[in-house]
């Protein structure tokens, strides 16, 4: 699937709706029924768009939630949710339909990451998606609402909204009083418009202090994150070690190549369909002439790292593609 430069995304994806501001965010409290109606209707008009967008991301070990920013099927989360680069994922729509999904980019230092989901949703529908606030223009203060697949996902009861406000805002970080638990993180918090203004990234020891990425952050670093670029050296992601990945064979010489003579259960190598007699001729577009230069090569990748051999079975050849695991 192509992936959208940040200036296509701005043009075409993300359009800002123009919008008067929230005239509540103004006072320090509700002061009327009005205004509390006032708040409520602005929920009301809102939720459905956001609640349409909001996908629970299903790590195989657990789950976190995310936001499709595009008709495409790019999605907005956290990098603590989506752990590394390249990684495969199930994403699950509201209606229950799971897709595949690969993770993109990240930046380990401020927990932001992307995601596109590489399934296709029924009759080639296009994603619901919501829009950024790209102008960046919320305060202190302001009345904002979170969503997220609290506790993992549940068909039945969807995304749980809750409502807060602004209590910090920094240039790496947004605090806000809503209540969030596990499961939220990586879903989306907005402003009263119904626009994304940040993602949940930690969610506090006591419910109502919790912490937020801006979508500042997001924009400053798309299309890093848009090349599957790993930013930064932690706390939020642990970046791959080289010569860490496990294939799962072993091989001896051969003329042409190397030929796998066992491969590991339930490895990489057998999960791409690769058999004992095979003969590997070509990795990564290097010739495999030794078992020397396999390792070599392998030296130089970590787990998640994609692997494309050709290899020679029953004299045909044929090509074939798998991620290295992790040791």
């Amino acid at each position: 699937m192509k992936k959208l430069s940040l200036h296509f995304f701005i043009a075409s994806a993300c359009l800002i709706a123009v919008a008067e501001a929230f005239p509540i965010n103004s006072k320090k409290a509700p002061e009327s029924p009005g205004d509390i109606k006032a708040i409520q209707s602005a929920l009301l008009a809102a939720i459905p768009r956001a609640e349409a967008a909001t996908v629970n991301i299903d790590l195989g070990e657990g789950s976190g939630s995310g936001v499709i920013v595009s008709a495409e099927g790019l999605v907005m989360t956290a990098a603590h949710v989506s752990t590394g680069v390249g990684k495969d994922v199930t994403v699950d729509m509201p209606d229950g339909t799971k897709l595949k999904a690969e993770t993109l980019g990240l930046d380990a230092e401020t927990d932001a990451a992307l995601l596109q989901i590489t399934g296709k949703l029924p009759e080639g529908k296009a994603f619901p998606f919501v829009e950024i606030n790209r102008a960046d223009d919320t305060k202190l203060g302001d009345w904002v609402f979170s969503l997220g697949h609290s506790g993992g996902f549940d068909k039945e009861r969807g995304a749980v909204s809750r409502i807060g406000r602004l209590v910090r805002v920094a240039n790496t970080t947004i605090q806000t009083d809503g209540a969030l638990i596990g499961g939220d993180s990586g879903g989306p918090l907005f402003d009263m418009e119904g626009r994304l203004i940040g993602i949940h990234s930690r969610v506090g020891a006591v419910i109502g202090q919790n912490m937020h990425v801006p979508v500042k952050v997001f924009t400053d670093n798309w299309d890093r994150m848009l090349k599957s670029e790993f930013i930064g050296e932690g706390p939020f992601a642990e970046k791959p070690k080289k010569g860490k990945g496990y294939l799962g064979i072993a091989t001896k010489p051969a003329e042409g190549g190397i030929e796998v003579t066992k491969v590991g259960k339930k490895s990489p190598a057998e999960e791409a369909g690769i058999k004992e007699g095979d003969l590997l001729r070509t990795l990564n577009g290097e010739k495999l002439d030794s078992r020397e230069k396999l390792q070599s090569i392998l030296a130089e990748l970590a787990a998640g790292d994609k692997l494309a051999f050709e290899i020679t079975r029953d004299g045909k050849d044929e090509p074939v593609n798998l991620k290295l695991g992790a040791r």
